[in-house]
């Protein structure tokens, strides 16, 4: 195989590979069922510190009292619903990339005893903090 060769087939497979990209871009906020499925699920961090573990849910725009939120076993899940904006009513789109809807994410949370879970918002992200325990 010769320098040319090789060159256009590492050019080929970098294009099969952005076109996969796009396309799982694309499906990434497609709706998943009827509307009592969840049709998206939000980002996550997890972040297990000394003394605690912080979970961070990237949810812009959505009222952290709205989301509920549960440990279930060593899990926690996070559902709620982002419902379109009303001006998405009359208005003409041009761009549509935040997901709307129902959303639900099981997060698996490292092995341990919690003590304490608090809930607080910081930058567009709803932050769990759970306290180990002994």
């Amino acid at each position: 195989m010769g320098r040319d060769d090789s060159t256009n087939w590492m050019w080929s497979e970098a294009i099969a590979m952005l076109m996969r990209a796009e396309q799982l871009h694309r499906n990434f906020f497609q709706p998943r069922g009827p509307s009592q499925q969840p049709a998206w699920e939000p980002p996550v961090d997890v972040l297990e510190l000394a003394d605690e573990v912080v979970i961070m849910v990237a949810l812009p725009g959505i009222e952290p009292n709205s989301v509920d939120a549960a440990i279930q076993g060593d899990v926690l899940i996070v559902a709620g619903r982002r419902p379109p904006p009303p001006q998405l009513r009359t208005a003409v789109i041009h761009r549509l990339e935040l997901p709307q809807g129902r959303f639900e994410r099981s997060i698996p949370l490292p092995p341990g005893r919690y003590t304490s879970v608090q809930r607080s918002a910081a930058y567009g992200c709803l932050v769990f903090t759970l306290r180990k325990g002994d």
